[in-house]
């Protein structure tokens, strides 16, 4: 599905992403910008429209902190009831849709996954190396890599007592479908996940944010009736263990700033611009 050529165009789109925040003051042109990751200016027009179906120019406006706070300002559209508005056909709800958590037993909790065996892979996408591994009931664990062996470590350190073996298996195939970006015919992803009910609550919030929409860390902990808990959702967020299938990096700071990302901030950036882009594309071809 995805390739090496993929991984190594978003390693340059997530330089250039980085280059253009360390220098905003400066504005850099297109063409500086283009220098900097190595590639000509026609070629770094053509890697963007690639990869993200739009423009250098336009992709950069997306993740520019103006949009940013435009779209928490908007209060035309609930980013929690946008099926109406943006049309049933479109991919805003599409997590919501298509992405189901079920909580480990209690047992299986505590345990850190004892008797549980985890199929685990490492699979490129268009956002760099996935580590993408299951239980025989869902997926338990996606997240960007940017050394396998320290993503697996990750993965086992969270089930200590888990039986992790390196097999591919179809739960996986699911998940790589939805960094494709023809979702017509995408599966149910079952998500087999351990986490306490706070964080499976805020994990499920998360799910109901549409695509090119951005919400805060208030507001999510407003959707779940815990108000005065905006920290403790940061915390939950930040421990999401589904990277992009669980949305976490469409909540950002009140003020429009990204903070942080378990992933990577320019990886979030990444996120953010893509999908802004891909709503676009529908509205405009719809």
């Amino acid at each position: 599905m995805f390739t090496t050529q993929d991984m190594l165009n978003y390693e340059r789109i997530e330089a250039a992403i980085d280059f253009v925040k360390t220098h905003y003051q400066r504005q850099p042109s297109l063409a500086t910008i283009a220098e900097h990751v190595h590639v000509s200016p026609d070629h770094f027009q053509r890697l963007f429209q690639d990869w993200a179906g739009t423009s250098p120019k336009k992709f950069l406006q997306y993740i520019d902190l103006y949009h940013a706070k435009h779209l928490l300002a908007d209060k035309q559209l609930s980013l929690f009831d946008a099926t109406h508005e943006l049309g049933l056909s479109s991919t805003s709800r599409l997590h919501d849709m298509f992405v189901q958590i079920e909580g480990m037993t209690p047992a299986e909790y505590k345990n850190g996954g004892r008797n549980l065996l985890i199929s685990y892979a490492h699979y490129p996408t268009l956002f760099g190396e996935l580590l993408v591994a299951s239980t025989e009931k869902g997926i338990c664990y996606v997240a960007f890599e940017e050394k396998e062996r320290d993503a697996l470590a990750a993965l086992q350190k969270m089930y200590p007592e888990a039986n992790c073996v390196e097999a591919e298996h179809t739960l996986h195939q699911p998940v790589l479908a939805f960094f494709a970006k023809d979702w017509q015919e995408l599966s149910t992803v079952k998500l087999h996940l351990r986490g306490t009910d706070f964080q499976l609550k805020v994990w499920e919030a998360l799910l109901k944010i549409p695509a090119g929409k951005l919400s805060t860390y208030q507001h999510i902990a407003q959707q779940i009736n815990h108000d005065k808990s905006s920290r403790a959702v940061g915390n939950a967020i930040g421990r999401n263990p589904v990277a992009f299938l669980i949305p976490c990096h469409r909540v950002i700071q009140s003020s429009g700033l990204l903070g942080g990302y378990r992933w990577g901030v320019n990886r979030k950036s990444a996120l953010i611009g893509w999908e802004g882009a891909h709503e676009e594309n529908l509205r405009t071809n719809s």
